[in-house]
């Protein structure tokens, strides 16, 4: 299991370089972030999320199963937007709706290098925007007006001090 970056660590709010090296060292990670994504219930991992400067992401979506992305490029978004609840393993226990395009298409390669493209609706294109914004250094509370981003961020403090005086 790899540890799981948590608001407030500085590699969150960086911008990812690109993966350039396709080897077993990348497919090792890769199997690692799985591993990681599934033990704390999550749907999608971006690998900044476990302190690696990389553009990569794995998601496991029901319905639409398990999936690498690596070197992503959102290069269509729809004009429809909606609005669902989110949370992110990296600030735990915190929820609030968000607004998205319905639709995507995105662009990027697996495990070992090869090229493709996809076209997402519904939970898997919210997934993939998710995790693209983490390499790009963006959270989801980023996405909330500033008061409804300010009440994230008191919350999480406030659970970072009960753990740790509880």
């Amino acid at each position: 299991m790899l540890d799981i970056y948590t608001l407030g660590e500085e590699i969150l709010r960086e911008k990812c370089k690109p993966v350039k090296v396709f080897d077993d060292a990348l497919r090792l990670l890769i199997d690692a972030m799985f591993d990681t994504m599934e033990e704390a219930n999550g749907v999608g991992l971006a690998a900044p999320q476990v302190g690696v400067d990389s553009r990569l992401f794995v998601l496991n979506i029901p319905d639409w199963g398990k999936g690498v992305f690596v070197n992503p490029q959102i290069i269509e978004t729809s004009t429809e937007l909606t609005c669902a609840e989110e949370g992110c393993l990296s600030i735990p226990g915190l929820w609030h709706d968000v607004e998205r395009p319905e639709s995507i298409t995105v662009q990027a390669q697996d495990e070992k290098g090869k090229a493709f493209t996809l076209k997402a609706d519904g939970l898997l294109a919210r997934a993939i925007q998710h995790e693209n914004d983490h390499l790009n250094g963006v959270l989801f509370i980023d996405r909330l007006e500033a008061e409804e981003k300010e009440k994230m961020e008191r919350a999480w403090e406030k659970r970072q001090k009960r753990r740790k005086s509880g």
